[in-house]
Formats: C-alpha cells, structure tokens, sequence
C-alpha cells in the first residue's frame, strides 16, 4: 500500500482525468441477490464469504476488460456482494477521456449482460408444456417480461483525503464480514422509528435496551474549555474529559453527538474500553444503513445506539452549527429524562 501514500489529486486542467483514486458502486436497484449467494461458514462472520452467480462473475469480468481498454487504470480493491459491486481503482496518469466515461463505458457493457439476464429468465418463465398429448412445446412472449436490472450508473466518488484509501480499502475488504453480521444480528441494524424519549421521538439504530440502563451523563466540551487549553490553562479541559472516561468505567451511559475533536477523543476511549454509549446523529437513516468501522463493531456487540431526531436527507453534507447546539441540548434533555 506504500506506493498509494503519494497520489496527485486531480492534476490542474486535467480534472476527472489526471491522476486519482476512485471508489465505484454499481447496485441492483431492486436490490435482488443476482450477484451471489452469502455464505457463513460455521456461523462465523469473519469467515464469510460471497459465492458467484454466472452474472456476478460476469460483472467481475467487465472490470477486467475496462483495465485492458484503459492501461492507466488499476483495480486495487473489489468486493461484489450479492446485490452490488465496490471498486477502488487507481488512474495512474492523465488519460485523453474523463474516468467518468470510463465508468458510463463499464456500465453499458454490464447493461448489456443485464439483458441478456433478462432474456434469459424471461424464456425460462415462458416456456411451457401445452400438448396435450404429452408433446412439450416451447412458447416465449420475451416482450411480456421485464426485469430493468441496470437503471441506475454506478456511483463514483474521488477520494482526496488522507487516510480515505486506507480507510475505503478495509470498507471494501470488510463488506461480507458486515452483511454476516447483520444477518445474524438483525435486531441491532434494523432502523427502529418512533424512539419515544421524553416530549420527542426519534429514528435509531442499534441496542435501545440501553436506554433502560441506570445512569446517563452528556459528553459536551464547552468552547471555554478549549479556548483556555489554548492559552496553557488545560486543567479543566482535561479534567473534563478524564471524567467522563471515569463515569463511562462506573457503569454511566455517555449521550453526545461527539461534535468537537475533544469529543471524539472522549468516544475513540469508549471504543476502545468498550463502554456503551449512546450517539446522537445529525442524520437520519437511509435504507440499508450501517454504521462505519468502529461504530459497526459496537452496534453489533449491543454496546451502541445511534439516535437521530431527524430524517435522512441524501443531499446533506455538513453539518451546520445550529444542529450542533440542537443535539447537544437534546443529549442533555435524554439525560435528565432517563435519569428520572
């Protein structure tokens, strides 16, 4: 992977074109299990893995023959997974068409194969026996069926941020592992609605059994606080965040949206100890949510449960500095509602 630490992003007048690292997503839109079949040997997520269909292989194949149209792409990572395909591909010089037509060009080559998927299933669902005699006849009505497997291009996004390739190569890697997981535990992945805590309902996923724990404490790491840290005068911001480590170690379930660094830092220690926490999120939830990394290995251990008050919005990129306030006043208000 030493190789990949110094990419180019987007050399200038070149963009989509020069150097850069993609992560490609092709997805059945209905979502049927056309590309494989999941597999969990013993019962252990860690072990599973994806066998093929005859169009799964297929679609694979396609990535091989874009790398052979265009030398400047490598495959660093894929996963195909029985209803979607994940590629991170490296563009190793600038190329005369844009990795964005690139793509388009993988896409109809697989639309192609969706037809012929489609053709095929729709000679099996009309082929019928109507001899009375016993002679078998084959009828086919191919125009009566459709199965638009392929509506929707692939999803590409640039990765331009330390630490994203590393970060969106184990995603990739990680993927049956996940889907085993949920499956075996589908109670702490389904999106719960309705979440009723005090005067206000919220959306969540993971374990809503902690909200039946004994005590509850919010993580918010006043502005004054790190301002003084700043200046040389860390005391209170460092007794601050020791405290709630120490509350979290006496059985004490943290509420935050974890916003600030200083938070984070606070929430990378209940990870690491495995502490239960509860995280406020400024998003809903889309269909087929699952928390990333960490957080998944939390939800699925029962030690998490993400709340969000809000509803998924797919064009939503930042989070603004009035939610901020928000969730931070609501994880206080959660507190002092569980705690009686």
């Amino acid at each position: 992977m030493a190789e990949y630490t110094k990419w180019q992003w987007q050399e200038s007048g070149t963009a989509w074109r020069g150097v850069g690292i993609y992560h490609v997503t092709l997805t059945v839109p209905s979502r049927e299990p056309l590309f494989g079949t999941l597999v969990i040997p013993d019962n252990n997520p860690s072990n599973a893995r994806i066998e093929r269909t005859a169009l799964g292989n297929a679609v694979v194949d396609e990535l091989y023959v874009m790398c052979n149209h265009y030398p400047a792409i490598r495959i660093l990572q894929f996963c195909l997974m029985p209803d979607h395909l994940h590629a991170v591909i490296h563009v190793t010089q600038v190329m005369d068409t844009s990795i964005r037509s690139v793509i388009r060009g993988y896409w109809q080559g697989v639309k192609k194969l969706g037809r012929a998927y489609t053709l095929s299933v729709a000679r099996e669902l009309n082929s019928e026996t109507t001899n009375e005699g016993g002679k078998s006849t084959e009828t086919t009505n191919e125009g009566g069926y459709s199965f638009p497997i392929f509506t929707e291009r692939p999803f590409i996004r640039p990765l331009s941020r330390r630490g994203q390739l590393h970060t969106m190569i184990r995603y990739v890697q990680m993927n049956p592992e996940r889907l085993a997981t949920k499956r075996m535990k589908p109670g702490y992945f389904r999106v719960q609605k309705d979440i009723e805590i005090g005067e206000r309902k919220y959306d969540g996923v993971g374990n809503v059994a902690l909200l039946m724990a004994e005590h509850f404490e919010p993580v918010h790491v006043r502005s004054v606080m790190v301002k003084a840290a700043e200046q040389g005068h860390s005391d209170s911001l460092r007794n601050y965040m020791n405290g709630c480590v120490l509350a979290a170690r006496k059985s004490s379930v943290m509420v935050s949206p974890f916003i600030s660094p200083q938070e984070k830092q606070v929430m990378e220690v209940l990870l690491q100890e495995q502490h239960p926490f509860i995280l406020l999120a400024d998003n809903g939830f889309r269909e087929y949510y699952k928390p990333a990394d960490a957080l998944f290995d939390a939800c699925a251990a029962g030690r998490l449960l993400i709340l969000s008050p809000w509803a998924y919005d797919e064009g939503k990129r930042h989070i603004s500095r009035s939610e901020c306030v928000a969730l931070n006043a609501m994880a206080e208000e959660i507190c002092m509602h569980l705690n009686g």
